[in-house]
C-alpha cells in the first residue's frame, strides 16, 4: 500500500460516515454548495484578504458557475467581480483532499488553505493536515481528477 493510500485510509477512519459514504464519480454540481450558497456561506476573498473564514452576506452575492457567492462586504464582492477566477476555491470548494482521491466531499470553512495563490478548502483540519503533507502531489492529482469526479 503506498504511503498516500495508507494516508486517505486513516483519513476516512477519522472521518465521519458521511465522508466515507460520498461515492466516486456521483453527479454533484460543478461548485459545492450548501442551503443554497457556495461553499457554505463564506466569503472567498476574505480567506485572502482577512486570513480567515467570513461569513458572507446575503446582501452581497454574487453567481458564478452557477453558484451563488456570498460576500461580507461589498469590497469583497466588487474584488471578487473583478476576477472571480482569482478568488473561487479550487475543485469548485470541494474537499481538495477528496477529489486528490477521486472523490468529491463536502468542506468545512475552517479546514482551508492557501497555496500559490490558490484557494483549497477541506472536508475538516484532520483531512486539511493530511493534505498540507503533500499538497503539491495532492494538486496534482485533483488537478487530473478535476472535473471528472463530478461526473
Amino acid at each position: 500500500m503506498t504511503p498516500s493510500r495508507r494516508a486517505f485510509l486513516i483519513g476516512l477512519a477519522a472521518a465521519p460516515a458521511a465522508f466515507a459514504a460520498v461515492p466516486a464519480f456521483a453527479a454533484e454540481p460543478p461548485v459545492f454548495q450548501s442551503n443554497g450558497v457556495a461553499i457554505n456561506g463564506y466569503d472567498p476573498v476574505a480567506y485572502f484578504t482577512d486570513g480567515r473564514p467570513v461569513e458572507g452576506s446575503a446582501d452581497h452575492t454574487s453567481v458564478y458557475e452557477g453558484a451563488t457567492f456570498r460576500f461580507a462586504t461589498a469590497d469583497s464582492k466588487a474584488m471578487f467581480d473583478a476576477d472571480p477566477a482569482s478568488f473561487a476555491p479550487q475543485y469548485g470548494g470541494y474537499c481538495a483532499f477528496a477529489v486528490a482521491k477521486g472523490y468529491t466531499a463536502k468542506t468545512e470553512p475552517d479546514a482551508w488553505s492557501i497555496h500559490n495563490g490558490k484557494l483549497y478548502l477541506n472536508f475538516n483540519k484532520l483531512i486539511r493536515a493530511r493534505w498540507a503533507v503533500s499538497k503539491d502531489a495532492f494538486i496534482a492529482d485533483g488537478d487530473a481528477n478535476w472535473p471528472a469526479v463530478l461526473g
